[in-house]
């Protein structure tokens, strides 16, 4: 099982940038595979981006060029760092973890995403205007 807390939420002008931070707090030895979620009001939950515990990264198309996710090297601590925000990713974001999906590989056999995540966090909102 695994808690998360996210923090880095904001408002920004469009086209600039903000980071999220995700700590976990792990009760045990499995791998676990770390994400973000989005959702806007009357927009469906995206799966945004994606860690898995040996650095592996995925990114939804949206996303793509602009997001990236990391870990510190302590390999706890999970960041977003968004920059190019637009109008577009205005929304809540959710941290979320799943140790029953150990690898991007075995997240993407799956068809899965952070949206699907056993573990979620409560949330931080980002706010974009132009």
């Amino acid at each position: 099982q695994v808690q998360l807390s996210e923090s880095g939420g904001g408002s920004v002008q469009a086209g600039g940038s903000l980071r999220l931070s995700c700590v976990p707090t792990i009760y045990s030895d499995r791998k676990f595979t770390m994400g973000w979620f989005r959702q806007a009001p009357g927009k469906k939950r995206e799966g945004i981006a994606h860690i898995d515990s040996d650095g592996t990264t995925d990114y939804a198309d949206s996303v793509k060029g602009r997001f990236t996710i990391f870990r510190d090297k302590d390999k706890n601590t999970v960041h977003l760092q968004m920059n190019n925000l637009d109008l577009d990713d205005s929304g809540k974001y959710y941290c979320a973890a799943e140790a029953d999906i150990p690898t991007i590989a075995t997240m993407r056999h799956l068809g899965l995403s952070a949206v699907d995540f056993a573990s979620r966090g409560q949330g931080t909102q980002v706010s974009v205007s132009s």
